[in-house]
């Protein structure tokens, strides 16, 4: 058949483009689910092959979406690669294009798995339980292999499934089983599209009902209320100094740095001003002795507190990705805790790989993952820097304490790394998720954007346009209380989340292996 032999790799190498530019375009989102059923129905076909070439058919279209999927949706790598780190162009792309290829072998893993325990294509129609078995491997096997690509050496759950929901009913999944809880009902809706395709109108009927209750029960799910506002509205002040990457750590710009965010941090009038990712870009001890001092001298003065983004030490050779807490009455640091496999750290084997590339600040120790918070006027703060909010079952150790639990968390990033590109939308998307996830308010300080304040149920209440140099002044109201992703994952991280996902594998396998007898078994099956 020629669109199986020949063009269903091309067809799923478009559609896996097509689904990465749902990703940081909330207003779009929801086509991810459209595209994705697209990919399923092509998976799905021409399924009377014996089971090893249906796997081996599955894993090609698996592989061949997750190459368009993640060449579309994270080439901005490559400007950190050429433009920032110094790599030659050829060998930047051929980087990227590399780790694009192992991002791939997870959706392979999961085309292969699904493709192989797909009920054969023929007789059609499917009986209704053969298809939604069907739909529930193809989303349980999903969810699983987004689950490791999020989690195998560290993780780099960028772009999941689960992100390009937070506007659309679905988000409403989200403080019950977090994002992965919601990666897993996003494709168990794709799923009921494909069907659409392969079940009598009495199957496709019982498709499409599935399919609206999983948006009705979002829907409603939106409407529980799991935690309550916590103490008075902070004022709060967002400053994003834009400045450019290149010049971050040039000596001769330093100076310059250090005068705007000290004006700022010395004048402005909040409860709670919050500087980007390592706004300070050199040690204390390299600064005038008086800098960090005085700008806490005149925050107490002004009955104000500052986070910083500054690089500090632990120990002799050791440097921490770090916070700094001014003005409040005891000190206060943060260190990083989940770092970037090569940003941050030099992952074993690959230290010739860095040799190659010229990025300051290249290796950190590691903070803890259930550091106490900073506390303004009995409101947590809870700081994460950058990358750290991609990982919501690592925020959640936080809220094992009561006492301790955050009322707002504060993202520090610095995504000038990666140009003026999709970057920032994306990132923005996924700290959205955490707010959701958790029902408390998020707040971000970033170099170039997005700087913006997101309330407990995941809006953006304001945001500063990117590459500009402003200060975002607001008010947030910080939220106390457990959602039951918060409970759970505070206890037992993924586990949860990766349970359910097993689960719906496995009751589709049974609904597959059981599926009446009105039609004969494929001996190759």
């Amino acid at each position: 058949m020629l669109t199986s032999a020949r063009l269903a790799p091309w067809l799923s190498l478009l559609l896996g483009g097509l689904l990465a530019q749902t990703f940081g375009r909330p207003q779009i989102g929801a086509w991810s689910l459209l595209i994705l059923g697209a990919w399923i129905s092509l998976l799905w076909a021409d399924a009377q092959r014996p089971r090893a070439a249906r796997a081996r058919r599955g894993a090609l279209l698996g592989f061949s979406l997750g190459l368009g999927w993640f060449a579309g949706g994270i080439w901005w790598l490559y400007i950190s690669m050429a433009v920032y780190g110094g790599m030659a162009p050829p060998l930047a792309g051929g980087a990227l294009l590399l780790f694009c290829a192992y991002l791939a072998l997870y959706p392979a893993l999961a085309g292969a798995v699904a493709a192989a325990l797909t009920p054969p294509a023929t007789p059609q129609p499917w009986p209704v339980r053969s298809g939604l078995g069907a739909a529930l491997i193809l989303a349980g096997s999903w969810t699983l292999a987004e689950w490791l690509r999020g989690t195998v050496f560290t993780g780099f759950p960028w772009l999941a499934l689960g992100y390009a929901q937070v506007a659309n009913p679905l988000a409403g999944y989200a403080p019950v089983i977090g994002q992965y809880g919601v990666n897993l009902v996003a494709a168990l809706a794709a799923a009921c599209l494909a069907l659409l395709t392969r079940l009598s109108l009495r199957g496709a009927a019982i498709s499409v009902g599935l399919l609206v209750a999983l948006v009705a029960g979002g829907t409603q799910l939106q409407t529980l209320r799991w935690t309550h506002p916590a103490g008075a509205p902070l004022t709060v002040a967002l400053l994003q100094g834009d400045i450019a990457q290149s010049e971050k750590f040039r000596p001769q710009a330093l100076p310059p740095t250090l005068q705007l965010y000290g004006d700022w941090l010395r004048t402005l009038r909040a409860d709670l001003i919050v500087t980007p990712e390592t706004a300070i870009p050199v040690l204390p001890a390299d600064l005038d002795p008086g800098f960090l001092p005085g700008i806490a001298q005149q925050l107490r003065a002004h009955h104000a507190t500052a986070l910083v983004g500054i690089p500090l030490t632990r120990g002799a050779e050791q440097y921490t990705n770090s916070v700094i807490g001014l003005g409040a009455a005891a000190p206060y640091r943060y260190d990083k805790a989940h770092l970037v496999p090569f940003g941050e750290f030099i992952p074993d084997g690959f230290h010739w790989f860095v040799k190659l590339m010229d990025m300051p600040l290249g290796s950190f120790a590691r903070g803890g993952f259930d550091q106490p918070p900073f506390v303004v006027h009995g409101v947590n703060i809870a700081p994460n820097i950058c990358y750290e909010d991609l990982f919501g079952a690592q925020m959640a150790q936080r809220f094992r304490s009561a006492a301790s639990a955050p009322n707002v968390f504060a993202n520090l990033t610095n995504l000038g790394w990666f140009g003026n590109t999709i970057v920032i939308a994306q990132h923005l998307e996924i700290a959205r998720m955490r707010s959701l996830e958790f029902q408390i308010p998020g707040i971000r300080a970033t170099n170039t954007g997005a700087t913006a304040l997101i309330d407990a149920h995941g809006r953006v209440q304001a945001e500063l346009a990117p590459y500009t140099v402003g200060v975002l002044s607001g008010r947030v109201q910080g939220y106390a209380g457990l959602t039951p992703f918060a409970w759970l994952a505070s206890r037992y991280g993924d586990w949860p989340e990766v349970g359910l996902a097993a689960l719906a594998l496995f009751a589709g396998w049974l609904l597959r292996r059981h599926r009446g007898g009105t039609h004969h078994h494929s001996t190759s099956a």
